[in-house]
């Protein structure tokens, strides 16, 4: 199996732990000192593997009342140590694609390869920002 597909495949499990509410699926290939930044606070991100552990429990119960949370796209690049995969995930509730069916969450994924495995060294997880731009050419 190449390196590509390792990193598919855990990132893939990873997303089906994270549905079903798996916690110890979810930290199964993370690296202790982990950093995410994610879509709710803290800001300046969650850092070590017990704060990230302690970040999905409310993210569970939001997921048991019904939401949608599965992989629509996933890329991957892999080097010799250092690889990363960006994903579009379909996540909201029936009421948030109702609002707007196009909702998508983009996930960017750092890894290194340690002791011959693969691990996640950095999530970051974001919508976009919802709020018009203004309009460049006009005036201010």
């Amino acid at each position: 199996m190449s390196d590509e597909q390792q990193i598919r495949g855990l990132i893939e499990a990873w997303a089906v732990a994270a549905h079903e509410g798996d916690l110890d699926a979810v930290l199964a290939d993370h690296a202790p000192d982990i950093v995410m930044f994610d879509v709710p606070p803290p800001n300046r991100g969650v850092r070590g593997i017990e704060a990230y552990r302690d970040s999905w429990p409310p993210f569970f119960g939001w997921q048991a009342s019904g939401a949608v949370f599965e992989i629509e796209s996933l890329d991957v690049t892999a080097g010799a140590e250092v690889a990363f995969a960006y994903a579009l995930l379909r996540c909201g509730t029936p009421a948030d694609f109702a609002r707007d069916p196009e909702q998508r969450l983009r996930l960017t994924i750092g890894l290194r390869k340690t002791g011959g495995r693969w691990i996640v060294a950095h999530e970051h997880h974001s919508f976009p920002d919802a709020t018009p731009a203004a309009d460049p050419a006009s005036p201010s």
